[in-house]
Protein backbone atom coordinates (compact mmCIF):
# COMPACT_ATOMS: atom_id res chain seq x y z
CA UNK A 1 0.00 0.00 0.00
CA UNK A 2 2.94 2.65 0.66
CA UNK A 3 3.65 2.41 -2.96
CA UNK A 4 0.97 3.94 -3.76
CA UNK A 5 1.70 7.13 -2.36
CA UNK A 6 5.34 6.87 -2.87
CA UNK A 7 7.29 9.91 -4.95
CA UNK A 8 10.31 9.00 -4.96
CA UNK A 9 12.22 9.98 -7.54
CA UNK A 10 9.87 12.42 -8.30
CA UNK A 11 10.10 16.36 -9.09
CA UNK A 12 7.63 19.06 -8.11
CA UNK A 13 7.21 22.19 -8.41
CA UNK A 14 5.46 24.42 -5.84
CA UNK A 15 4.16 28.00 -6.21
CA UNK A 16 3.48 30.28 -2.71
CA UNK A 17 6.25 28.05 -1.42
CA UNK A 18 7.21 30.16 1.63
CA UNK A 19 4.47 29.79 4.06
CA UNK A 20 1.38 28.66 4.52
CA UNK A 21 -0.71 26.33 2.38
CA UNK A 22 1.94 26.14 0.21
CA UNK A 23 4.85 25.55 2.42
CA UNK A 24 2.83 22.49 4.44
CA UNK A 25 1.99 20.95 0.97
CA UNK A 26 6.13 20.92 -0.16
CA UNK A 27 6.94 19.75 3.23
CA UNK A 28 3.92 16.91 2.73
CA UNK A 29 5.22 15.80 -0.86
CA UNK A 30 9.20 15.72 0.48
CA UNK A 31 8.08 13.36 3.20
CA UNK A 32 6.30 11.17 0.73
CA UNK A 33 10.23 11.25 -1.47
CA UNK A 34 9.36 14.21 -3.79
CA UNK A 35 12.59 16.42 -5.22
CA UNK A 36 10.70 19.92 -5.20
CA UNK A 37 11.26 23.54 -7.06
CA UNK A 38 10.00 25.72 -4.14
CA UNK A 39 8.92 28.75 -6.17
CA UNK A 40 7.48 32.06 -4.23
CA UNK A 41 8.09 36.42 -4.75
CA UNK A 42 10.05 35.84 -1.79
CA UNK A 43 12.63 33.56 -0.66
CA UNK A 44 12.07 29.56 0.37
CA UNK A 45 15.47 29.18 1.94
CA UNK A 46 14.35 28.05 5.09
CA UNK A 47 11.34 26.06 3.91
CA UNK A 48 14.32 24.32 1.23
CA UNK A 49 16.49 23.44 4.53
CA UNK A 50 13.45 21.28 5.74
CA UNK A 51 13.42 19.77 2.53
CA UNK A 52 17.08 18.79 1.86
CA UNK A 53 16.44 17.64 6.17
CA UNK A 54 14.31 15.03 4.97
CA UNK A 55 17.06 13.58 2.40
CA UNK A 56 15.17 15.44 -0.70
CA UNK A 57 16.79 17.65 -3.57
CA UNK A 58 15.37 21.18 -3.38
CA UNK A 59 15.94 24.09 -5.57
CA UNK A 60 14.45 27.79 -5.05
CA UNK A 61 13.21 30.06 -7.75
CA UNK A 62 12.34 33.69 -6.07
CA UNK A 63 10.15 35.28 -8.66
CA UNK A 64 7.17 37.52 -9.12
CA UNK A 65 4.44 35.12 -11.09
CA UNK A 66 1.75 38.22 -11.70
CA UNK A 67 3.71 38.78 -15.42
CA UNK A 68 3.37 36.02 -18.31
CA UNK A 69 7.03 36.26 -18.71
CA UNK A 70 7.67 34.27 -15.12
CA UNK A 71 6.07 31.53 -16.93
CA UNK A 72 9.25 29.78 -18.72
CA UNK A 73 11.68 30.72 -15.92
CA UNK A 74 10.01 28.44 -13.79
CA UNK A 75 9.70 25.88 -16.06
CA UNK A 76 13.70 26.14 -17.86
CA UNK A 77 14.89 26.12 -13.68
CA UNK A 78 12.74 23.25 -12.71
CA UNK A 79 14.25 21.49 -15.45
CA UNK A 80 17.43 22.73 -15.24
CA UNK A 81 17.88 21.74 -11.83
CA UNK A 82 16.25 18.34 -11.91
CA UNK A 83 15.48 17.03 -15.68
CA UNK A 84 11.74 17.04 -15.66
CA UNK A 85 8.70 18.40 -14.06
CA UNK A 86 6.56 15.52 -12.88
CA UNK A 87 4.02 17.28 -10.65
CA UNK A 88 2.92 20.93 -10.30
CA UNK A 89 0.98 22.74 -7.85
CA UNK A 90 -0.50 25.87 -8.37
CA UNK A 91 -0.97 27.54 -4.84
CA UNK A 92 0.16 31.15 -5.36
CA UNK A 93 -2.64 33.31 -5.03
CA UNK A 94 -4.20 36.95 -3.62
CA UNK A 95 -6.69 38.10 -2.15
CA UNK A 96 -8.33 41.47 -2.10
CA UNK A 97 -11.21 42.55 0.54
CA UNK A 98 -14.00 45.48 -0.63
CA UNK A 99 -17.72 45.64 -1.07
CA UNK A 100 -18.65 45.16 -4.89
CA UNK A 101 -19.99 48.95 -5.59
CA UNK A 102 -15.89 50.20 -3.96
CA UNK A 103 -14.40 47.55 -5.89
CA UNK A 104 -10.99 48.32 -8.28
CA UNK A 105 -10.24 47.24 -11.58
CA UNK A 106 -6.80 46.98 -10.21
CA UNK A 107 -7.56 44.43 -7.62
CA UNK A 108 -10.09 42.95 -9.98
CA UNK A 109 -7.26 42.53 -12.49
CA UNK A 110 -4.61 41.32 -10.00
CA UNK A 111 -6.57 38.61 -8.91
CA UNK A 112 -7.78 37.24 -11.63
CA UNK A 113 -4.90 37.42 -13.63
CA UNK A 114 -2.46 35.48 -10.79
CA UNK A 115 -5.57 33.04 -9.05
CA UNK A 116 -6.76 31.83 -12.53
CA UNK A 117 -4.59 32.83 -15.42
CA UNK A 118 -0.91 32.14 -14.04
CA UNK A 119 -2.60 29.00 -13.05
CA UNK A 120 -3.65 27.93 -16.62
CA UNK A 121 -0.62 28.91 -18.59
CA UNK A 122 1.98 27.87 -15.79
CA UNK A 123 -0.22 24.56 -15.90
CA UNK A 124 0.43 24.71 -20.07
CA UNK A 125 3.90 24.95 -19.78
CA UNK A 126 4.70 22.07 -17.87
CA UNK A 127 2.37 19.83 -19.55
CA UNK A 128 4.22 20.68 -22.72
CA UNK A 129 7.21 18.78 -20.38
CA UNK A 130 4.50 15.93 -18.96
CA UNK A 131 3.51 14.87 -22.13
CA UNK A 132 7.20 13.72 -23.41
CA UNK A 133 6.95 11.16 -21.22
CA UNK A 134 3.17 10.90 -20.59
CA UNK A 135 2.90 11.94 -17.08
CA UNK A 136 1.96 14.29 -14.89
CA UNK A 137 0.25 15.27 -11.56
CA UNK A 138 -1.60 19.00 -11.79
CA UNK A 139 -2.88 20.05 -8.82
CA UNK A 140 -4.51 23.56 -8.59
CA UNK A 141 -5.50 25.52 -5.38
CA UNK A 142 -9.10 26.20 -5.87
CA UNK A 143 -11.02 27.37 -2.44
CA UNK A 144 -14.67 26.85 -1.07
CA UNK A 145 -15.61 30.55 -2.98
CA UNK A 146 -15.56 27.73 -6.11
CA UNK A 147 -18.84 26.66 -4.57
CA UNK A 148 -19.74 30.20 -2.67
CA UNK A 149 -20.36 33.57 -3.05
CA UNK A 150 -17.75 34.51 -0.08
CA UNK A 151 -18.29 38.58 1.17
CA UNK A 152 -16.73 41.08 -0.13
CA UNK A 153 -14.72 39.21 -2.05
CA UNK A 154 -15.72 39.38 -5.78
CA UNK A 155 -12.17 38.65 -7.72
CA UNK A 156 -11.23 36.12 -5.40
CA UNK A 157 -14.54 33.83 -5.87
CA UNK A 158 -14.63 34.46 -9.42
CA UNK A 159 -10.58 33.56 -9.81
CA UNK A 160 -11.33 30.59 -8.04
CA UNK A 161 -14.63 29.20 -9.76
CA UNK A 162 -12.18 29.90 -12.75
CA UNK A 163 -9.90 27.61 -11.05
CA UNK A 164 -12.17 25.23 -10.61
CA UNK A 165 -13.58 25.09 -14.38
CA UNK A 166 -10.60 24.97 -15.92
CA UNK A 167 -9.72 21.98 -13.56
CA UNK A 168 -11.90 20.18 -15.42
CA UNK A 169 -11.30 21.27 -19.13
CA UNK A 170 -7.81 20.46 -18.79
CA UNK A 171 -8.63 17.25 -17.28
CA UNK A 172 -10.79 16.01 -20.13
CA UNK A 173 -8.11 17.31 -22.64
CA UNK A 174 -4.84 15.87 -20.82
CA UNK A 175 -6.17 12.66 -19.41
CA UNK A 176 -5.20 11.16 -22.89
CA UNK A 177 -1.69 11.78 -22.50
CA UNK A 178 -1.27 10.25 -19.13
CA UNK A 179 -1.89 14.16 -17.34
CA UNK A 180 -4.41 13.92 -14.28
CA UNK A 181 -5.69 17.14 -13.22
CA UNK A 182 -7.62 17.64 -9.96
CA UNK A 183 -7.97 20.71 -7.62
CA UNK A 184 -7.78 20.71 -3.99
CA UNK A 185 -10.65 23.52 -2.14
CA UNK A 186 -9.26 24.14 1.22
CA UNK A 187 -11.73 25.59 3.56
CA UNK A 188 -11.10 28.16 6.58
CA UNK A 189 -7.34 27.71 7.43
CA UNK A 190 -5.52 29.91 9.47
CA UNK A 191 -2.95 31.57 6.98
CA UNK A 192 -1.80 35.19 6.56
CA UNK A 193 -4.99 35.28 4.00
CA UNK A 194 -7.47 34.54 6.88
CA UNK A 195 -5.79 36.79 9.17
CA UNK A 196 -8.32 39.49 8.72
CA UNK A 197 -11.33 37.38 9.22
CA UNK A 198 -9.52 35.42 12.34
CA UNK A 199 -8.87 39.02 14.15
CA UNK A 200 -12.87 39.32 13.83
CA UNK A 201 -14.50 38.25 17.13
CA UNK A 202 -18.05 38.15 15.15
CA UNK A 203 -16.79 36.63 12.12
CA UNK A 204 -14.53 34.04 13.27
CA UNK A 205 -17.07 32.94 16.01
CA UNK A 206 -19.93 32.57 12.74
CA UNK A 207 -17.33 30.18 11.08
CA UNK A 208 -16.07 28.30 13.75
CA UNK A 209 -19.77 27.68 14.40
CA UNK A 210 -20.19 25.92 11.03
CA UNK A 211 -17.55 23.71 10.89
CA UNK A 212 -18.58 20.62 12.00
CA UNK A 213 -14.78 19.57 12.87
CA UNK A 214 -14.71 22.93 15.51
CA UNK A 215 -11.48 24.45 14.38
CA UNK A 216 -9.29 26.25 11.61
CA UNK A 217 -7.58 24.39 9.26
CA UNK A 218 -3.86 24.01 9.39
CA UNK A 219 -1.49 23.87 6.67
CA UNK A 220 -0.36 20.11 7.41
CA UNK A 221 -4.15 19.42 7.09
CA UNK A 222 -3.64 19.68 3.32
CA UNK A 223 -0.68 17.51 3.16
CA UNK A 224 -2.35 14.12 2.63
CA UNK A 225 -4.59 15.56 -0.34
CA UNK A 226 -2.00 16.62 -2.18
CA UNK A 227 0.03 13.62 -1.30
CA UNK A 228 -2.70 11.77 -2.70
CA UNK A 229 -3.42 13.92 -5.79
CA UNK A 230 0.39 13.47 -6.97
CA UNK A 231 0.86 9.96 -6.22
CA UNK A 232 -0.10 6.84 -8.26
CA UNK A 233 -3.16 6.46 -5.19
CA UNK A 234 -5.04 8.79 -7.55
CA UNK A 235 -4.12 7.63 -10.90
CA UNK A 236 -7.61 6.96 -12.27
CA UNK A 237 -8.94 10.27 -10.94
CA UNK A 238 -9.03 13.81 -13.01
CA UNK A 239 -10.95 16.49 -12.90
CA UNK A 240 -12.03 16.28 -9.40
CA UNK A 241 -12.08 19.35 -6.79
CA UNK A 242 -11.54 17.80 -3.44
CA UNK A 243 -12.69 20.42 -0.75
CA UNK A 244 -10.44 19.78 2.64
CA UNK A 245 -13.06 21.90 4.63
CA UNK A 246 -13.69 20.37 7.96
CA UNK A 247 -17.18 19.47 6.91
CA UNK A 248 -17.90 22.96 6.30
CA UNK A 249 -19.88 22.21 2.97
CA UNK A 250 -21.49 19.11 4.70
CA UNK A 251 -23.87 21.29 6.83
Amino acid sequence: MNALFDLTGRTAVVTGASTGLGMGMTLGLASAGADILLVDHVECEEVARQVRGMGRRAATLTIDLLPMASIPTVVETAIREFGKIDILVNNAGIIRRAPALEFSEKDWDDVMQLNSKTSFFLSQAAARDMMKRKYGKIINIASLLAFQGGIIVPSYSASKGAVAQVTKALANEWAPYGIRVNAIAPGYMATNNTRALREDPVRSKAILDRIPAGRWGAPEDLQGAAVFLASPASDYVTGHVLAVDGGWLAR
